[in-house]
C-alpha cells in the first residue's frame, strides 16, 4: 500500500479517536453535574463542575457553549437513566401485589429524580431534547399502568377507562410525589399515600355499570 493510501486511513482513525475522547469528556462533565445534584447542590459553577469531573474549566466550555447547555445535557442524561430504571412489573396476580410493586418502584424513582426535576423547573426554556425525553418518560409510565392494571381497566367502557387511567397516572407521577413530599410527608408516608390513591381509583372498576345501588362485583 502506498503512502498516500495509508495517510487517509491514519487520519480517519485519529479523527475517530478525537471524537470518542470528546464524547467521553462530555459524558464525564455531565455526570459531574449529576453528582453535584445528588449531593444536594443546586448551583453549578464551572469551577466546581470542572473539579468534580477532573478536567479544566477551559475544557468544560470547549464542550458546552454555556452552563445552561451543560445543565440541560445533564438533565437529559438523568431522564434517560430514569427510563432504564422502569423495570417490568407483574401484570397478573393479586391486585395488592401489583399495586405494592408499582408504588415501591415509582416512589423510589420519583425520590431519586427530584433534584433533577427541581433543576429542570429552573430552566427558562428547556431544549427540544429535554422535552422529547420527558414526553417519552411520561408516555412509558402511562403505558405501563395500562399493562399492570389491564384486568381492572378492561371492565370499564372506553371513556371511563381513559378517565381512570389518567387518574392513576396523576397519582403516580412526579407532580403528586413532589406535592406530598413538599407538604411534609416522609418518603415512606408519601409512598403509602400513593398506594392508597391507586387502590381507591382501582376500586371504582369493581362497581357495576348498572347503578350505584347495586352490589360491587369483584374480579
Amino acid at each position: 500500500m502506498n503512502q498516500s493510501a495509508r495517510r487517509p486511513r491514519t487520519e480517519e482513525r485519529a479523527a475517530d479517536g478525537r471524537a470518542e475522547r470528546g464524547r467521553q469528556s462530555r459524558v464525564k462533565i455531565a455526570e459531574a453535574v449529576l453528582s453535584l445534584l445528588d449531593d444536594g447542590e443546586s448551583n453549578f459553577p464551572a469551577e466546581r463542575v470542572a473539579e468534580r469531573a477532573g478536567v479544566s474549566r477551559r475544557l468544560v466550555f470547549h464542550h458546552f457553549a454555556d452552563l445552561s447547555e451543560l445543565v440541560e445535557t445533564a438533565i437529559t442524561r438523568r431522564l434517560e437513566q430514569l427510563i432504564e430504571q422502569i423495570r417490568p412489573l407483574p401484570t397478573t396476580g393479586p391486585r395488592d401485589t401489583r399495586v405494592a410493586a408499582l408504588t415501591e418502584q415509582r416512589a423510589r424513582i420519583l425520590e431519586w429524580i427530584t433534584p433533577a426535576q427541581l433543576t429542570l423547573m429552573r430552566l427558562e426554556t428547556p431544549g427540544d431534547r429535554v422535552a422529547e425525553v420527558t414526553r417519552e418518560v411520561l408516555d412509558l409510565a402511562r403505558a405501563r399502568l395500562a399493562e399492570i392494571f389491564a384486568e381492572e381497566l378492561e371492565r370499564l367502557p372506553a371513556s371511563r377507562r381513559s378517565e381512570v387511567l389518567h387518574g392513576l397516572d396523576a397519582v403516580t407521577t412526579w407532580g403528586a410525589w413532589y406535592h406530598w413530599r413538599s407538604s411534609g410527608l416522609s418518603a415512606e408516608s408519601a409512598a403509602r399515600t400513593m398506594e392508597t390513591a391507586v387502590h381507591a381509583l382501582l376500586a371504582t372498576t369493581d362497581r357495576p355499570q348498572g347503578g350505584p345501588g347495586e352490589a360491587p362485583v369483584h374480579g
